[in-house]
């Protein structure tokens, strides 16, 4: 079988489909078009998204030794987004992949040290995360922002800052399989046991108000949130966005199989791992608060859509964004400031 990045035509599509999840993520579009616009081959891809990494990263470096530091801490930070985004693919060179996913982990550490030193690393079993909290807040309740299939910590900067500007905290984290954990582990379908420990990192900290816990999933990240909200009691409210309902593995396009065959170091791992994304059984065991976010234009095959989520849990509502894409990087003032609005609101902020 071809792998994905060895298949005709796909480089142009590829590069398209990503650029609203890249500008989503804060990449600049015109750069975006200049990284990419070179490109002969998807193989090309890791290496140009972290050589813009490494530029940015020289920039904060440079502005870092004139005693600039917003300056830097800002490149440092646009450095840790072009580093992760040079991880998406399933490439061959996975040794490289780790190394962009470390470098996106280390310049993002760099970043926060100088634009918000209040920021803790949370390391323990099976995931790592960093702990932002609002200024001005005793105690504020803290949403947990859970990544996707190939997606880290690093990618998803809006929804952090849109939870600090509305004065709650959030844990942003890599679990089993994600991002900087990409390299030594694979996904897990019992992410709620990811999540508990998470949980258990942080109710005894001082500095969130470990009694008032939600989560914000993105992408298979979705599921992730789903399945733990159902299985913590801790969790007072859950929102899903672009996440599946239940993943058919025969009908998954390749770059999807590629990326969790990779991921789950094998096909028949991959394939089982596909086979547990179901929530049929799982929604209706979700007591508390549920929104679940899809764009209208999200269509992957062999991934259903949040709708039956919503439809079966006990307070499931429905947010649908008809011209919205995959992550909605396309849509973000449709969902995001609405949806940081809900979970404000749910955990009593």
């Amino acid at each position: 079988m071809t792998a994905f990045v060895d298949l005709p035509d796909v480089l142009a599509p590829f590069v398209a489909g990503n650029r609203s999840r890249a500008t989503g993520a804060g990449l600049d579009p015109h750069e975006y078009g200049r990284v990419t616009e070179p490109l002969g081959s998807l193989h090309d891809w890791p290496e140009a998204f972290a050589a813009a990494g490494r530029e940015h990263r020289a920039a904060g470096e440079r502005a870092a030794a004139l005693g600039r530091a917003v300056s830097a801490g800002e490149a440092y930070r646009l450095a840790a987004r072009w580093f992760h985004f040079a991880t998406l693919l399933p490439h061959p060179d996975r040794a490289g992949a780790a190394r962009a996913a470390a470098d996106a982990d280390e310049a993002m550490d760099r970043a926060l040290a100088l634009l918000d030193p209040t920021a803790v690393r949370i390391e323990g079993t099976g995931f790592v995360g960093r702990l932002r909290r609002p200024a001005g807040v005793e105690r504020p309740p803290v949403v947990l922002v859970v990544p996707g299939l190939d997606s880290g910590k690093e990618e998803f900067h809006g929804v952090t800052q849109a939870l600090l500007r509305r004065g709650v905290a959030a844990f942003t984290l890599d679990g089993p399989g994600q991002g900087v954990l990409a390299a030594t582990s694979g996904p897990e379908p019992d992410y709620h046991r990811v999540v508990g420990r998470v949980i258990d990192a942080l109710e005894p900290r001082g500095e969130v108000d470990g009694g008032r816990i939600a989560v914000i999933g993105l992408s298979l990240g979705g599921y992730y949130a789903a399945v733990s909200a159902a299985h913590e009691p801790r969790i007072r409210a859950t929102a899903t966005v672009s996440g599946p309902d239940r993943l058919d593995w025969e009908a998954l396009p390749p770059f999807v199989t590629d990326t969790l065959t990779q991921r789950c170091a094998g096909p028949g791992a991959a394939r089982e791992f596909a086979g547990r994304v179901d929530l049929a059984a799982v929604a209706p065991l979700i007591a508390g608060p549920l929104r679940v976010v899809d764009g209208g234009l999200d269509v992957i095959p062999g991934a259903v859509n949040g709708e039956p989520l919503a439809r079966r849990a006990a307070q499931g509502e429905y947010l649908l964004v008809p011209h919205g894409d995959h992550l909605l990087g396309n849509a973000v003032r449709d969902w995001l400031p609405g949806t940081a609005d809900w979970l404000v609101e749910r955990l009593g902020g």
